[in-house]
């Protein structure tokens, strides 16, 4: 009983991480889910194994595809040598990298719905304390490293919010890219 569980688990798990593959490249809100299905080439009812409505399946993609952003990040962290300013940098060009493969329509998908807005914005506040505690372990003797980790918090909002793509044309994945250049230089620049 237990093996055939886990197979029906594997089989789930293996399910949600292709849609978050798809929605990533194509988004989701213009799609139903017969059209998600066709996409997949699977059948509505083995959509519906994850979830009882588009809504929930396609946040059960969303949330896939940001834990999975998130492994990579941490595990690029992990296994760099890099002083501790340059961690702040690795982790930002991570952040980028795993934001990267993610289309325009992804992005603006998370913004159409409410619930996938806030799934975002759970990842952004939780990786601007992530840049928060690099800052200190980068800096801690200087009185100005929360100064600085809350603006990397601010602007990182900033990006998830649309109004960085605006004032500047810069994608979510090249914001973060400038993001990890402007703070590195800046702790460097005065002691």
């Amino acid at each position: 009983m237990r093996k055939a569980q886990s197979k029906v688990a594997k089989r789930k798990d293996a399910l949600v991480d292709r849609l978050a593959e798809l929605i990533q490249r194509e988004g989701f809100v213009h799609m139903s889910v017969g059209e998600l299905a066709q996409a997949m080439r699977c059948s509505k009812s083995t959509l519906y194994s994850i979830a009882d409505t588009k809504e929930r399946i396609i946040l059960a993609g969303v949330r896939r595809f940001f834990a999975r952003a998130t492994q990579k990040v941490e595990q690029h962290l992990a296994s760099t040598d890099a002083s501790a300013p340059e961690r702040i940098r690795e982790y930002l060009i991570a952040i980028s990298d795993a934001l990267t493969p993610a289309s325009p329509e992804f992005f603006a998908d998370l913004d159409a719905w409410e619930t996938t807005q806030a799934i975002y914005r759970d990842n952004t506040r939780a990786a601007a304390k992530r840049v928060q505690r690099l800052v200190d372990e980068a800096m801690p003797e200087r009185s100005d490293a929360i100064f600085i980790g809350a603006v990397a918090g601010q602007i990182m909002e900033s990006i998830h919010r649309g109004d960085i793509e605006a004032a500047s044309g810069l994608d979510d994945a090249a914001a973060y890219r400038h993001l990890a250049d402007l703070i590195v230089r800046g702790l460097g620049s005065t002691e």
